[in-house]
């Protein structure tokens, strides 16, 4: 794989995974625009995939850190102190690691079935399509405005379920969720901040995973370097987005988002009929 390759994915992987707009997604259409035929070899496809999640997975826990540290202790405690009584953080923890469950479990089970099945280049931009018009209604339709702390069990759950459908590439995780978020009435900055919390057991659980068939399967020749390439690419502008979108949607609405999603899943519908 070329550098700049290495570079440009880590750069898309980073920006896409926070900002609701499908990091799958680009990932597969930004090599078919330019004709890259970097992931011709699945192996090399999943071994990169390994890297730049790991890049993302650094980004947002650089970003939480403060907060992680205090959900972790917390957390912890609410299983080893059971006499005392669980703190506001251990509850919530306990809750980003619930609603990270069905979307692990589908992914496991029938992670080789979904990338035989899935992501191809016309349902990728219909995806963006669809969902990005949801991510608008739902945004437009929320009335009230719950914090992350209103987080519940049957939040989580609601969340957490419709995170399975990010596994179709198109559909956005951090889209979805958020989405997700605010169909539940959480403010725009707490969606965000929900998603990306759920972010990091979902992701961490999956590094793992495909970790462990990275080292049974072997690393392939001449991948280190842009693999190391796109942990930092992807961990520098993946902090970026995280910090850019918690930040943005303070004060404005998901409009953007869907905007470009329904203009590139036009485009790319264009690209693909053309050809």
């Amino acid at each position: 794989m070329p550098i700049i390759h290495a570079i440009v994915l880590g750069i898309v992987q980073g920006l896409t995974e926070f900002l609701p707009i499908s990091s799958s997604g680009h990932l597969i259409l930004v090599p078919w625009l330019f004709h890259w035929h970097d992931f011709d070899d699945k192996s090399v496809e999943k071994a990169f995939d390994v890297a730049l999640h790991i890049g993302t997975l650094v980004a947002v826990v650089a970003y939480f850190w403060s907060d992680l540290v205090v959900y972790v202790r917390d957390g912890a405690r609410a299983v080893f102190h059971r006499d005392e009584p669980v703190t506001e953080e251990g509850r919530l923890a306990w809750l980003f690691v619930l609603s990270s469950i069905p979307a692990f479990i589908v992914g496991g089970l029938f992670g080789d079935t979904i990338d035989d099945k899935l992501g191809g280049i016309p349902l990728i931009a219909i995806s963006l399509i669809a969902f990005g018009l949801l991510l608008g209604y739902a945004d437009r339709s929320a009335r009230t405005v719950r914090p992350v702390e209103a987080f519940q069990r049957r939040d989580a759950v609601f969340v957490g379920v419709a995170q399975v459908l990010a596994l179709n590439p198109g559909t956005s995780r951090s889209g979805i969720t958020i989405t997700a978020g605010r169909f539940r009435t959480f403010t725009r900055d707490a969606a965000a901040r929900i998603s990306f919390l759920m972010a990091i057991p979902v992701t961490a659980g999956a590094i793992v995973f495909e970790m462990a068939k990275l080292v049974k399967d072997g690393m392939p020749d001449g991948l280190l370097g842009p693999m190391l390439i796109g942990i930092v690419t992807s961990g520098v502008f993946g902090w970026l987005a995280v910090w850019g979108t918690i930040k943005y949607v303070r004060n404005h609405s998901y409009l953007p988002f869907v905007i470009y999603r329904v203009v590139i899943g036009v485009i790319v519908l264009i690209i693909y009929i053309a050809r």
